[in-house]
């Protein structure tokens, strides 16, 4: 009986050490470049809106753009302050953040749209555009992260996966979840990003 417990025992512990792998590989930071071209650019996608009406990414043609899957009860929610920061910093150079709530990891985003706004408002003053919840991982994801993905990026690996795309409406980088608004890397790509033709 010793024996079966202690075999027990050890299966749990290589069990955790394995979660604990995976949440770490799928948190981590760092840049990834675009290594191919999807067709079209982001300009082209027409999402909803979090108040559920059509909002044609079109109106931020020229713009350089970083595009985010949020999340509201994720350790990383936090970011939303250095993303509205970041968003103050630069939008007057023609730079906005495109936030997509989504629910794909672990249930973090569960609630309605008026619950999404209401708290992105009153924790994080939140000005930049928010949109309807969508999936962004898998067969099912929504087509606009199909195309984000589409040149050969990682799709999201877990919330406040970052995708920068350049003036051109063509995806530039994507930036791991961990890798926060004030990351030395990802403000050079978007200050290079700012500074080239449109």
């Amino acid at each position: 009986m010793k024996n079966v417990v202690l075999v027990f025992i050890g299966a749990l512990v290589a069990a955790v050490g394995i979660v604990l792998i995976v949440l770490r590989g799928a948190l981590a930071g760092g840049a990834q470049a675009a290594t191919g071209e999807a067709p079209g650019t982001l300009w082209s996608f027409t999402p909803d809106s979090l108040e559920g009406k059509p909002a044609p990414l079109a109106q931020w043609n020229g713009q350089v753009a970083l595009v985010v899957n949020t999340a509201s009860k994720c350790g990383l929610t936090p970011q939303y302050k250095g993303l509205e920061g970041l968003y103050g910093e630069f939008k007057d150079q023609g730079f906005v953040i495109l936030g997509f709530p989504s629910n794909d990891f672990m249930g973090q985003e569960p609630g309605t749209a008026e619950d999404i706004r209401s708290f992105c408002t009153l924790n994080y003053k939140v000005t930049f555009p928010l949109f309807a919840k969508v999936k962004v991982k898998g067969d099912a994801k929504d087509g606009l992260y199909a195309w984000l993905t589409g040149g050969g990026l990682e799709e999201p690996t877990w919330n406040f996966t970052k995708y920068l795309v350049g003036r051109d409406g063509k995806v530039i980088a994507r930036f791991g979840p961990k890798t926060t608004p004030e990351d030395p890397e990802m403000r050079a790509a978007i200050t290079k990003a700012l500074g080239a033709a449109r």
